[in-house]
C-alpha cells in the first residue's frame, strides 16, 4: 500500500503558516508516515502532534526550527496513540519550556477543553472534541485558513478505523460543519475540500452499514462477512476490517436490526429483507 502512495516531502511549507513535517514511520497504517506540523507565522509557533518518537523526526523538527529561525510555544495533541505522541520526549528535551496540551493528559501535560483556543502570531487554533477514533480525540480549526486539523478520523488516504462506530459517525456529522477549506490529516496528503472528504467518509459507513445487512442473511460469523465484502482487498487487511464490521454489527444491535448468537455468529432480526 504504501508504494502506491503520493511522495511527499519530509518537510514542506503547506501555506504561509503551515509546515508539514512528516515523523519518520511510514506504514501499512501510518502511510507516509504520521503528519506533524508547524503552525503559526511569528517567532513562537504552535506543534501539532510528535510523531513516533523516530530520531529523523526530531533531527528534521530541528532543522526546520533553525532554518525558520522559531521556537515552540505549545504541543498540542490529536490523541494518545504512540504514533502521535511518541515524540513527546524528543521534544521536551530540545525544548523544555514547550507546554505540552492533550486532552485526558498524561502528568505533567495539560488538558485540553472543547472548544479551548490556543494563539500565536498567524494562527488561531479552535480545539474540538470528536471522540469514536479514540475517546480523546481532538481537531483542530485553523481559523485563519477555515481549514482543519483533522487528526485520524479523516485520513489523507483510505479510511480510518475506530473503536465505537456510533460515537465516532457523530464526530463526523460535527466535524463536517466546522470549515469549509483544507483538511490537514494525521495521516496522508493534504485534503483540498475537508467538507467534501468527510462527507464522504459518512457515506462510506453508511454503505458498508447496508452491505453488512444485505450479506447477514440468516446467520454469518463476523469473520465470513468480512470474506464477503472485503472479498477484493488483500486478506492482511482483513483483520482490521474485521474490527470495522463487528463495530457495525455492534451498532446495528443497539437499533434493534440484528442479534449476536453464539460462536462469532450474528443475525436479522427482522427477516423481511424488504425493509432493508
Amino acid at each position: 500500500m504504501v508504494a502506491q502512495l503520493v511522495h511527499l516531502p519530509e518537510v514542506e511549507r503547506l501555506s504561509p503558516a503551515c509546515i508539514r513535517i512528516l515523523g519518520g514511520n511510514p506504514g501499512k497504517f501510518s502511510l507516509q508516515g504520521t503528519n506533524t506540523y508547524l503552525v503559526g507565522t511569528g517567532p513562537r509557533r504552535l506543534l501539532i502532534d510528535t510523531g513516533h518518537g523516530q530520531p529523523s523526526w526530531i533531527a528534521a523538527l530541528q532543522r526546520t526550527l533553525a532554518d525558520e529561525q522559531i521556537t515552540i510555544q505549545s504541543a498540542l495533541l490529536t490523541h494518545w496513540h504512540p504514533d502521535h505522541v511518541g515524540g513527546v520526549g524528543d521534544l521536551l528535551q530540545h525544548s523544555p519550556e514547550t507546554l505540552v496540551y492533550k486532552c485526558d493528559p498524561e502528568e505533567g501535560w495539560r488538558d485540553i477543553a472543547d472548544g479551548q483556543i490556543f494563539r500565536v502570531e498567524g494562527a488561531t487554533l479552535k480545539a474540538v472534541h470528536t471522540p469514536g477514533h479514540t475517546t480523546d480525540h481532538m481537531v483542530f480549526v485553523f481559523q485563519d485558513e477555515d481549514a482543519l486539523f483533522t487528526g485520524d478520523n479523516v485520513l489523507g488516504h483510505g479510511t480510518a478505523v475506530f473503536e465505537d462506530l456510533q460515537t465516532y459517525l457523530q464526530s463526523l456529522a460535527k466535524m463536517e460543519g466546522l470549515v469549509a477549506g483544507r483538511g490537514y490529516p494525521g495521516h496522508g496528503a493534504v485534503l483540498a475540500e475537508a467538507r467534501a472528504k468527510i462527507a464522504e467518509y459518512i457515506t462510506h459507513r453508511h454503505e458498508r452499514e447496508k452491505q453488512v445487512l444485505n450479506v447477514l442473511g440468516p446467520s454469518k460469523a463476523a469473520k465470513m462477512l468480512v470474506k464477503v465484502i472485503y472479498k477484493a482487498y488483500p486478506e492482511s487487511l482483513h483483520g482490521p476490517a474485521s474490527a470495522g464490521v463487528v463495530q457495525i454489527l455492534q451498532k446495528l444491535r443497539a437499533e434493534n436490526k440484528v442479534v449476536s448468537e453464539e460462536d462469532d455468529g450474528w443475525r436479522l432480526l427482522q427477516e423481511d429483507r424488504s425493509s432493508l
